[in-house]
């Protein structure tokens, strides 16, 4: 039984950049939220601050495959949104947004819920109309590298206005424009993201093109009033809705800002365009500002503020972490000494590993039995996890040269048994434990020679 005065909301790609900002934000407006995610480009780290609510769910879900659950409304903002992750699995990437918006408005019929579409500012395509407003039908290729982002995302309207025509269901549409804040993806290749990594290492920001194509910037905060304005919206009311902030940039000014606010002695370096990037995107919102009274309040300089904050703490953070390889140890067997536990080691290599692999050929066997292949392991070495995804603690075991490695990474010959229950310490980085610790007694120190 729900709580009174309050409503049973699903957001569909919750544990996203968008999503979990929406979550939180419901949450703090006293609905009951489920958020659901395949967790595709969606990150736990995003939503983990709200597991302790009790009036949050999570629940690992694809929005391709039907979902039966009891919800008063429903945001639909499953689907990878840039291009890195969108071009990884273009066809899966039209499936979500297609088959996604065929299950939540099947969904949402069953319900009679109203349900809200987060579209793109990508339906304009490489516009020919500038500032875009909603009537425009836009200037797309079909056919592209992004075209299963673009026309997927555009397929899905159509569904949704077909729903509302044809069932009259009550639906809701926004055409987002940039959004960027807090929870960004480090290594989404998203223009903001990667301006402010590459400011922060030092390294040469990188503009495709001249730097003259310009995009508008909406902070998340603003975007986020901005889809609870819109589903609260008079019923009738379903859009398509331009949602961003109309004050358009340079990439180059965008660059340069990106490089003072950050203290940064980054220089710019220049690329080709990628295919079908847009020149020029701006919103008109003066829909949005009529009907649903909204505008964007913050500024681009302490939007920047706050987000270069974020990646600066984030990039602290996977430094740290940068630091830590995870050693896996064979199960203990028998007679032998080889560890029964799992051990965290700083500063061991891959230099050393490969050196430490080179000995000890049962070791070698029984982990090739145990732990599949030594070739896995020293992949997993030389391209570990944590730092393809350097937000968080990779959460894996890398498997190493097994017992071999645990002595000589604690400072052990290969053929010294280690203690058979060495105690535990948890490690932990920003207030979570990541690891634990193999705790190693002292070796005995001989005694001075004389004294024997």
């Amino acid at each position: 039984m729900k709580e009174i005065g309050s409503k049973r909301v699903l957001v569909t790609g919750g544990a996203g950049f968008l999503g979990s900002h929406l979550c939180e934000y419901l949450l703090a407006q006293g609905q009951d939220v489920l958020c659901v995610d395949n967790f595709y480009t969606g990150s736990k780290n995003n939503i983990a601050h709200l597991l302790r609510n009790p009036f949050f769910e999570l629940l690992r879900h694809d929005v391709t495959f039907p979902l039966y659950v009891e919800v008063d409304e429903i945001y639909n903002f499953a689907c990878p949104a840039s291009p890195v992750h969108y071009q990884n699995d273009p066809v899966q990437t039209t499936k979500t947004s297609v088959h996604g918006a065929i299950n939540m408005l099947g969904l949402a019929k069953r319900l009679k819920a109203k349900i809200l579409q987060a579209s793109t500012s990508e339906v304009y395509g490489d516009p020919q109309v500038h500032p875009q407003t909603e009537p425009y039908w836009g200037h797309v290729n079909p056919i592209g590298l992004r075209s299963c982002y673009d026309e997927g995302k555009r397929c899905a309207e159509t569904l949704f206005m077909d729903y509302r025509r044809q069932h009259n269901l009550e639906v809701k549409i926004a055409r987002i424009f940039n959004t960027y804040g807090p929870r960004m993806h480090p290594n989404d290749g998203r223009v903001v993201s990667n301006f402010i990594m590459q400011a922060l290492d030092d390294q040469p920001l990188t503009i495709y093109g001249d730097g003259s194509q310009t995009r508008s910037f909406c902070y998340v905060s603003d975007m986020i009033r901005a889809f609870d304005s819109l589903m609260q919206s008079p019923d009738g009311f379903s859009g398509p809705v331009n949602l961003g902030n109309p004050v358009e940039h340079t990439m180059l000014e965008l660059a340069e800002r990106i490089i003072g606010l950050s203290g940064s002695r980054s220089t710019i370096v220049f690329r080709p365009l990628p295919s079908d990037d847009p020149v020029r995107r701006r919103p008109d919102i003066a829909l949005a500002r009529t009907v649903l009274e909204w505008e964007p309040e913050i500024g681009l300089n302490e939007g920047l503020e706050k987000t270069i904050a974020y990646f600066r703490e984030l990039r602290s953070a996977a430094s740290t972490e940068d630091d830590i390889e995870v050693i896996s140890a064979c199960e203990r067997r028998a007679g032998t000494g080889l560890a029964c536990t799992a051990c965290l080691v700083t500063g061991i290599r891959e230099r050393q590993v490969g050196d430490i692999m080179e000995r000890g050929s049962d070791d070698r066997q029984h982990i090739a039995k145990n732990q599949n292949s030594v070739k896995t392991e020293s992949a997993a070495l030389r391209d570990p996890p944590c730092r393809k995804r350097p937000q968080r603690s990779c959460g894996r075991l890398l498997l190493a040269a097994g017992a071999a490695v645990l002595m000589a990474a604690c400072g052990r010959e290969p053929t010294e048994p280690l203690p058979p229950h060495a105690p535990l310490r948890p490690m932990t980085h920003a207030g979570r434990v990541i690891t634990a610790q193999l705790i190693l007694p002292a070796r005995p120190v001989p005694p001075p020679p004389g004294q024997m």
